[in-house]
């Protein structure tokens, strides 16, 4: 315990990665995660370093396989993850299981505010790269579309910064309550 240099609460010090993963798993919560169009982005590590924090159940990467893992600081490996091909077969799942999708985007019309967002205990959240954001097609089929309000001279937060507020506006308002 003593010796395990791993970003981890004391509660699992000394574990194996897959001892972390089965007693993290015994208390998940019902959030799920979802980043579309990633291509090497740092960000993406940190959205499922975040998603770990949150204890989400699932972490689905919808398009490229690939990320910059550093960011996630090895809690990738305590965490399931989901790669899809494309939007459509990750929307289908999502339909047959009864989830609201939540998209994060700031740059369409049909977004409100996350403000006055209502949120439900089945909810996964989308989050799209920096760059390219999400695309039409899923943005078009998720169940809704939300922005971060932000008060200064730039349009929006960084992505991985978003994602951690939206988590955390989840928890707030499912978990904490």
């Amino acid at each position: 315990m003593e010796n395990d240099t791993r970003n981890l609460v004391d509660e699992y010090k000394g574990m194996s990665n897959e001892q972390v993963f089965e007693a993290l798993s015994k208390k998940r919560n019902e959030l799920e995660i979802a980043i579309e169009n990633v291509e090497h982005d740092f960000n993406v590590g940190t959205i499922v370093r975040s998603a770990n924090s949150f204890n989400a159940s699932k972490v689905h990467i919808i398009g490229k396989r690939k990320y910059n893992r550093r960011g996630a600081m090895c809690t990738d490996k305590y965490l399931e993850i989901v790669y899809w091909a494309d939007y459509k077969d990750f929307i289908q799942d999502q339909k047959k299981r009864g989830r609201e999708v939540v998209a994060i985007e700031n740059n369409t019309p049909r977004a409100q505010g996350l403000v006055s967002k209502k949120f439900v205990r089945e909810t996964t959240l989308v989050f799209g790269s920096e760059g390219e954001g999400i695309t039409q097609e899923l943005l078009e089929t998720s169940d809704d579309v939300r922005y971060i309000e932000s008060f200064g001279s730039t349009r929006s937060v960084n992505v991985g910064v978003a994602a951690g507020i939206a988590m955390y506006e989840w928890a707030r308002q499912i978990v904490l309550r």
